[in-house]
């Protein structure tokens, strides 16, 4: 076999050593990539980051938009029944307002909230 074959057993091991090398420095840069914290990822408005799990919601009150209202704050506003069913919620993702009723996470905290306490006579 000629030495400038591509098939030479000199070239074969190179190609293969490279093929390693890349492979390990691709390896690397995506461990870093995904270890990397971004200063500013977090909205700056919001001081007191809420858990990223937990949605966030906004209505509206009095003719203007409340919000970001976490979980526990919407519960609260149901309870106090400042948000029934006809009020207005929206919630990133959602392409506009919607009603209370027809938005299902909202439903859910309807469900989950206990009624006034009986009073006792």
């Amino acid at each position: 076999m000629d030495e400038s074959s591509f098939y030479s057993i000199d070239r074969l091991v190179e190609f293969g050593l490279t093929l390693g090398v890349a492979t390990q420095m691709a390896n690397s840069m995506n461990t870093s990539l995904q270890a990397m914290q971004i200063p500013g990822a977090r909205n700056p408005m919001q001081p007191n980051a809420l858990a990223e799990d937990q949605p966030l919601f906004y209505v509206v009150l009095d003719g203007k938009s409340v919000g970001p209202l976490a979980t526990s704050e919407l519960s609260r506003l149901i309870a106090e029944k400042r948000v029934t069913k006809e009020t207005y919620v929206w919630k990133p993702g959602m392409p506009d307002w919607q009603l209370a009723e027809n938005v299902p996470e909202v439903l859910k905290l309807v469900a989950l909230t206990p009624p006034p306490v009986p009073r006792s006579d």
